[in-house]
C-alpha cells in the first residue's frame, strides 16, 4: 500500500521539541511510537533479489494502539477472531453518549468516567434485556469507546454491537427481538442516565474525581451534585440503528469501528508545515453536504489529537453478558446448538467443528524491479539494544 502524502506523524515532527511541553506520561508514549514507527530505531530487516541482486529496507511498527499507520493489521487480527462467534441472527448497533457538561468531567477523569461509563451501558443493556416486559433474555454485546467527534473535539460515547436476542433465563431456548426492533431506545435512556450519574455521584463521594480549571468549583459536593441534578433533567442521546443486513456487514462494521482511532493518516489532504488541511463529516447534513475539509494550526490539530490518548493499560473494547470473555465460548456453543436450523450447512454444529487450516508457509517477498524472491540477508538492530552496543545479526545466505 502507498504511504500517504502526510502523516500524523509529519506534522507531530513537525512540531519539534515544542511538542513534548504539557503532555501527560500516556501521551508522551504514544508520540515517541508515532514518530519511531517503521523508523530505524525500531529495528528492521534487510532483504535482497536473488536475481537482480535489488536490495530492500523495512523497519518494525510500534504496535502502538493510537497510532495511525498501524491499526490496519490489529483490526484484522482482531476481526479473525470475531468471526468465530457470529451466530445466525439479527444484530443491531446502539450508540450511548455523555452529554457535553459531563464530558468535561470524562475529559479531566479519563480512566474512572470511562470505566463508569462502560459499565452504566453494560448494565443499562443488560437489565432491559432481561426485563420481561421488553425481552427477559440475558443479553451479549461488544462495545467500543470512542471520545471523538469528525474534527477531532471530544466527543465520548459507546457503540455497541448487539446480537438482536437472548438466552432465556434456564439457557434452554433463544428468544428473539421484535422483527427489525431492538429495545426501547427511551427506556435504555432513562436508565442510562440514572446509572451513569449514580456512578459519577459515588466516584465523586469517594474522592476519585478531580477537577482543574474552570471546573474546579466542581471540587465542591454541593456544586457537583447541582450539575447531576440538571443533568437528571435532559435527555440522554441513546440511539438504535436497523439491523445489519447479514454478517457480512456486521463484520464490515466491526473493522472500522473498533480500532479506530481520532485520524488516519488517509484523512489528511495537506499540511504546509503551519496548517493541517484535513477531511470531516457532518452527521447532522444528508448525503454529500455532509462532507467537507477543515483546516487548523499544526499545535491545535495536535492537541486535539492527543486529547483521545487514552490511560495505559484502559481497555476499550470490552465484551459483556454472554459474550464476556469469561462464558463466551460455552454461551455461544449453547446457542449454535438451540439455533441448528438456521445454521448454514458449513456451521451446523452437527457435522462437528470446523477444522483449522493448516498453516500455510508465507510466499516469499517479490522484488519490486524484476519479480525475483526476496531473500534476508540482515536484522537491524532496534536503536535500543545499539546502545548496549550489540553487534547486528547478519545471515548467511550461501
Amino acid at each position: 500500500m502507498p504511504r500517504p502524502a502526510v502523516e500524523v506523524a509529519d506534522i507531530l515532527r513537525g512540531l519539534g521539541p515544542a511538542l513534548r511541553e504539557g503532555l501527560s506520561r500516556d501521551q508522551h508514549k504514544a508520540v515517541s511510537a508515532i514518530l519511531s514507527c517503521r523508523t530505524a530505531a525500531l529495528g528492521g530487516h534487510v532483504t535482497r533479489c536473488e536475481d537482480c541482486a535489488a536490495m530492500d529496507v523495512a523497519y518494525n511498527s510500534c504496535r502502538n494502539r493510537h497510532c495511525p499507520r498501524c491499526q490496519a493489521a490489529s483490526s484484522h487480527d482482531w476481526l479473525e477472531a470475531r468471526r468465530r462467534d457470529l451466530l445466525p441472527v439479527a444484530y443491531y448497533h446502539v450508540v450511548f453518549t455523555l452529554p457535553a457538561p459531563l464530558a468535561r468531567v470524562a475529559f479531566q477523569n479519563k480512566k474512572p468516567v470511562y470505566d463508569a461509563l462502560f459499565k452504566a451501558v453494560s448494565e443499562t443493556l443488560m437489565t432491559i434485556g432481561a426485563d420481561p416486559k421488553h425481552l427477559g433474555a440475558k443479553l451479549g454485546a461488544t462495545l467500543v469507546l470512542h471520545t471523538w467527534g469528525s474534527a477531532m473535539t471530544h466527543h465520548p460515547h459507546i457503540h455497541g454491537v448487539v446480537p438482536g436476542g437472548g438466552l432465556a433465563p434456564d439457557d434452554k431456548r433463544w428468544i428473539d427481538c421484535r422483527r427489525g426492533f431492538f429495545l426501547p431506545v427511551r427506556v435504555l435512556s432513562r436508565l442510562f442516565r440514572r446509572l451513569m450519574c449514580e456512578r459519577l455521584a459515588s466516584l465523586h463521594a469517594a474522592g476519585r474525581l478531580g477537577f482543574h480549571g474552570d471546573l474546579v468549583h466542581l471540587a465542591d459536593r454541593e456544586a457537583f451534585a447541582a450539575l447531576l441534578k440538571s443533568q437528571r433533567r435532559c435527555d440522554w442521546v441513546v440511539y438504535a440503528k436497523r439491523p445489519f443486513a447479514g454478517p457480512d456487514q456486521v463484520l464490515s462494521y466491526l473493522a472500522r469501528y473498533t480500532h479506530r482511532i481520532a485520524i488516519s493518516n488517509s484523512r489528511i489532504t495537506a499540511y504546509d508545515g503551519q496548517r493541517v488541511t484535513f477531511r470531516v463529516k457532518d452527521y447532522r447534513k444528508q448525503d454529500e453536504a455532509r462532507y467537507g475539509v477543515m483546516t487548523l494550526d499544526a499545535t491545535e490539530f495536535t492537541r486535539r489529537f492527543l486529547q483521545h490518548v487514552l490511560p495505559d493499560g484502559f481497555h476499550r473494547i470490552r465484551h459483556v453478558g454472554f459474550l464476556a470473555n469469561t462464558q463466551r465460548r460455552d454461551a455461544i456453543d449453547r446457542i449454535r446448538d438451540l439455533l441448528a436450523e438456521r445454521m448454514l450447512p458449513s456451521q451446523d454444529p452437527e457435522s462437528g467443528p470446523t477444522p483449522e487450516p493448516a498453516p500455510q508457509t508465507p510466499e516469499p517477498e517479490k522484488c519490486a524491479c524484476c519479480g525475483g524472491r526476496m531473500i534476508l540477508i540482515e536484522l537491524i538492530t532496534p536503536a535500543s539494544r545499539l546502545r548496549r552496543r550489540s553487534p547486528p545479526e547478519r545471515i548467511d545466505t550461501s
